[in-house]
């Protein structure tokens, strides 16, 4: 997939004040920090897209943003870390619970893992969730140039293997570097491939 053009759209407190849902849309979650807006900014080509920042908890509304005028990209506020008050991470919580259920354009959500870790409890609670939501969903694993391969490959098959446990089946994965661009056209041509699904849906 060729991306012609990515525009910020609008940020919305609730997902009600989203836009049309008139086009397939997909979600990018993670943990504070691993990564996430620039790997939105290199999958659409624009490093000023998603706003970067070194302070985990950046991203507090949910962030749409269009591309090639034909589907969206959410950003969605990170889980975890971010030090905010028990009031305000409710908040989000059910923020992002509303968007996720209730979104119906939303076709699948890639959810950020930090390939430099072992499995990380937060994560797996959060992969649990989707799945007694019923929300598809994929894994991308970031930062791959950060460590050896060894390592990466390491993280990532212990992560599966941790999911293996309790699932029958596994969702689709990536291992990403942005800066070298690494997992960047498998990731749009599984897009290309669900725009085409999304378009032939019946009504």
């Amino acid at each position: 997939m060729v991306i012609t053009s990515s525009t910020y759209v609008i940020s919305s407190p609730d997902y009600t004040q989203c836009p049309a849902p008139d086009r397939p849309e997909y979600a990018f979650i993670g943990r504070s920090n691993v990564g996430k807006s620039s790997l939105i900014n290199m999958l659409v080509n624009n490093e000023k897209l998603a706003k970067t920042s070194g302070t985990p908890g950046k991203t507090q509304l949910i962030n749409h943003f269009s591309i090639n005028k034909e589907w969206y990209i959410v950003d969605l506020p990170g889980y975890g870390f971010a030090k905010v008050s028990q009031t305000q991470r409710k908040k989000w919580e059910k923020m992002i619970e509303d968007y996720l259920r209730k979104r119906e354009n939303l076709v699948t959500v890639f959810i950020l893992i930090d390939s430099r870790h072992t499995p990380q409890k937060l994560d797996l609670e959060f992969v649990n969730t989707l799945r007694e939501w019923k929300i598809p969903f994929c894994l991308v694993f970031t930062k791959a140039d950060k460590e050896t391969q060894r390592t990466v490959s390491a993280n990532v098959k212990a992560f599966l293997e941790k999911m293996r446990a309790t699932w029958q089946f596994l969702p689709q994965h990536f291992v990403t570097s942005v800066i070298k661009k690494m997992g960047r056209d498998k990731i749009l041509n599984l897009i290309g491939e669900m725009n085409k699904e999304f378009e032939s849906a019946p009504e």
